[in-house]
């Protein structure tokens, strides 16, 4: 008879972020004291806002002990460090409930106990019932893995002081930080921790020499203390942020096993064969980044450095990591030679290197032995799956795989998936899945591209059923590639808007991904259409994190700032921008539209003029015609739109017809009433043929309401501005559903409805969004009111007069 098989493999760890509780002291009180202390400590538990919300998204777990509980969140890192602090701002009202806390995020596990009911267990959860012994009442004890991450936040970096280490059960030792401010926490050092130290100074007996050693260390320790927070604050404010980051890199240790993989340098005769060594490194990197013992910097953080860089440790400081891996790619043919160079960055010495000279068939070998061989040097600790994650054949099709490779350089390129580069990936990946229909990678992918092109660009029917077609393939073929959990999850954010499908797919990617920084960058996008803004810039900083220069991940924080007019930390981000690309318009255009926000015209002019956008850069287009119209000056640029739109691009679609509003917007403002009729009734047409295929495109819908509007057609415009509210609702997009009532404003305005047009300003001007202009998504401010000609019919009116002064809200 054969022994049972072992369970230990289908014990199943997820990561979470625990918060352990308990009563000080509990032992000691009454039975009815314990009873109603117990009671009122879960009322106060029950009441705080991250419980409601985890547990409205299923993401919340509780182990109740008998002096507390814990609680194991199960969706973002910072989930019990704030549910700590509006524990203890609650108990300010109870000063007879004495409560520690101590938090940990780690592997945990639900189990069945004895009584076969439902537990938790795992180390997330030992440890943080230990970090939490280590104090006393009123205290809130951080691991140091938690305190590390949240000191990548600004926000949290005054609040965390270090207490070194404590021993507790088992003599284990344990790393602890002490989480205070304001009134909430307990400054004073634990006992352990005091007890500790005086049993220090009792066996020890110091030379004189070594006292005074002492005595400068502690002064300088003191000294640093009370003023690195007001430095390191300083060189944010007036520092490059490149240098910044650095320094932010500086603070925290860079651990060991990490590592970014700069560009590799293509040496084919054939310059063409870019997008082959561009392939090469992604697809190393991405066998890389697949290790969760390893920390892999995203490709979109490196590909703006050179090959083979002089200033390897600068760069390595900049992203983050001790070790950098260079390498070049030859093809001649179907032969193909990569050479590979590992460099510990903070002595620039060479760790290993190799070369590998293949045939295109048998490329998938180099990608998963390069990807071993780093993780061996490393001393990375692989897992079964990881192995196999590591050393799989996407496909055995070469051509498949050339194609493939073609498709992915599209998504690779600088400023990410832009309409052009998106139809180009989407090509050569139709091509992939063609020549091979078992192709996972290759329909994952071009899931995920259909999808970005129909949020962004041209949403029609056939190109959604493509991708959820495209992703549920991918995840039949196989349902644990990473990419393809990930895809089925953009699915359905960017093309169905449901939410609680897509954050399940997301975290269920999580594992399969640990290094992807697409995973809190997705969720990022996703809270913020849910309005949760705080929970968003949670999820933007630690996609940052994994992947700190890229310029698309730090333009869209950028625009969250923005819609929530938070426009000075809006700037500072595309400071960050500038500093990786200096000259990138659409960065430029980005500012300029946030100035004209607060009403600097010159300031905008100045950042604007030297730029001579396309009709296919239509934001960066429609900015300028934009400031044009705000300084009532639109004459000089009506040639130029005219000049673009006499030959229209086909693949513009809808955006031709978007240009052609713009245009007659400028011959109105410039006092040619009847072209400006000409050019909207000419936009109409074109716009109209697109509704059919494109019925739920609200910002087309809001080009036909504006159009319309235009050519005082009063009831075709409110009848598309219902359209779009109903398309769009507030309450399910946060980002884009106040936009409807902007467009609502701007037609009352237009149409003499001027009590609709007062309550919808009202409305939006204390409502963050993004704008449905050509304001790089800049909500509506008192200054677009005060300079903005459609808003010209309300200027009489004191409630209007009234909103063009206050200042608006901080939207927190």
């Amino acid at each position: 008879m054969n022994p049972a098989p072992s369970q230990s493999s289908d014990v199943k760890f997820d990561i979470g972020h625990v918060l352990f509780i308990d009563i000080v002291g509990y032992s000691k009180l009454l039975i009815n004291e314990q009873s109603e202390q117990i009671q009122k400590l879960k009322e106060i538990v029950r009441g705080t806002e991250q419980v409601r919300l985890a547990e409205a998204e299923g993401k919340l777990l509780r182990l109740p002990t008998g002096d507390g509980g814990a609680l194991v969140f199960r969706n973002h890192p910072e989930a019990p460090v704030l549910c700590a602090l509006e524990i203890a701002k609650a108990l300010k009202n109870y000063p007879e409930l004495r409560v520690r806390m101590g938090i940990h995020s780690g592997p945990v596990n639900e189990v069945s106990d004895l009584n076969e009911q439902a537990n938790i267990a795992g180390a997330g959860i030992n440890i943080a019932q230990r970090v939490m012994d280590c104090g006393d009442a009123g205290h809130i004890l951080l691991s140091k893995r938690v305190a590390d991450d949240l000191e990548q936040y600004p926000q949290w970096r005054s609040q965390l002081h270090d207490l070194g280490e404590c021993e507790v059960k088992h003599g284990m030792r344990l790393h602890v930080v002490n989480l205070y401010r304001d009134e909430l926490g307990n400054p004073n050092p634990p006992e352990k921790f005091r007890s500790a130290a005086q049993t220090s100074q009792v066996r020890r007996k110091p030379s004189f020499v070594g006292i005074i050693a002492v005595v400068l260390l502690v002064g300088v320790g003191i000294v640093a203390m009370i003023f690195a927070p007001a430095i390191l604050r300083s060189r944010e404010k007036g520092q490059k942020n490149n240098l910044a980051s650095a320094n932010k890199t500086s603070v925290i240790a860079i651990p060991e096993k990490s590592i970014a993989v700069l560009p590799f340098e293509n040496r084919s005769e054939d310059k063409a064969n870019a997008y082959f060594a561009d392939g090469i490194q992604d697809e190393i990197l991405t066998r890389l980044s697949k290790i969760a013992d390893l920390k892999v910097i995203s490709r979109t953080s490196t590909q703006h450095y050179k090959s083979a860089p002089e200033n390897l440790p600068e760069i390595a400081k900049q992203l983050g990591v001790a070790h950098i891996l260079e390498g070049s790619v030859q093809k001649s043919s179907d032969a193909v030679r990569v050479n590979v160079q590992l460099i510990k960055a903070a002595n620039d010495s060479h760790l290993w290197a190799d070369t590998y000279d293949r045939r295109l068939t048998d490329i998938f070998s180099v990608e998963s032995e390069v990807a071993k061989a780093i993780a061996d040097q490393l001393q990375a600790k692989l897992t079964g799956q990881e192995e196999q994650v590591i050393a799989a054949r996407p496909t055995d099709n070469p051509e498949a795989y050339d194609a493939y490779l073609r498709g992915l350089a599209y998504t690779l390129k600088a400023g990410g998936v832009t309409p052009a580069n998106g139809f180009g990936a989407q090509k050569y990946l139709r091509e992939a899945v063609r020549l091979d229909p078992k192709f996972a990678l290759s329909w994952a992918l071009l899931s995920m591209v259909d999808g970005y092109i129909s949020l962004s660009l041209q949403p029609t029917a056939s190109l959604r059923e493509e991708a959820r077609l495209a992703a549920e393939t991918a995840l039949t073929l196989q349902p644990n590639l990473g990419e393809a959990v990930l895809a089925k999850g953009r699915y359905h954010y960017s093309c169905l808007k449901d939410y609680d499908t897509a954050v399940r797919y997301f975290e269920q990617a999580r594992p399969l991904l640990p290094n992807s920084s697409l995973i809190p960058e997705s969720l990022a996008y996703l809270e913020r259409r849910r309005g949760q803004w705080d929970r968003s810039e949670a999820y933007f900083n630690e996609a940052e994190r994994l992947d700190p220069r890229n310029m698309r991940l730090l333009s869209e924080h950028a625009e969250s700032y923005v819609m929530l007019r938070r426009f000075p930390e809006a700037l500072r981000k595309l400071d960050q921008v500038l500093n990786i690309v200096p000259d990138d318009v659409n960065t430029l255009v980005f500012k300029a539209a946030i100035a004209q926000a607060e009403g600097d015209l010159p300031r905008a002019a100045a950042l604007l003029a030297p730029l001579h956008p396309g009709a296919d850069d239509s934001p960066a287009l429609e900015t300028q015609v934009y400031q044009a119209i705000l300084e009532r000056d639109p004459g000089p640029i009506i040639p130029r739109l005219k000049e673009m739109l006499a030959k229209p691009d086909p693949a513009l679609g809808y955006i031709n017809g978007q240009l052609r509003f713009w245009l007659g917007w400028a011959q109105e403002v410039a006092g040619d009433r009847a072209a400006a009729q000409e050019s909207w009734r000419q936009a109409r047409s074109e716009l109209d043929p697109f509704l059919k295929e494109q019925p739920e495109n609200y910002f087309l819908i809001g080009d036909l309401a504006l159009t319309n509007m235009g050519l005082n057609d009063k009831a075709a415009a409110f009848a598309f501005v219902e359209k779009g509210m109903t398309v769009v609702p507030l309450e399910k997009d946060a980002v884009d559903g106040p936009a409807r009532i902007e467009i609502l404003a701007r037609v009352a305005a237009q149409m003499g409805e001027l009590d609709r047009a007062i309550a919808a300003l009202q409305k939006v001007l204390s409502t963050p969004y993004a704008g449905p202009l050509a304001t790089q998504n800049v909500p509506l401010t008192p200054a677009f009111l005060r300079l903005d000609p459609m808003f010209d019919p309300l200027r009489n009116d004191p409630r209007f007069q009234k909103l063009c002064e206050e200042k608006q809200s901080e939207n927190r």
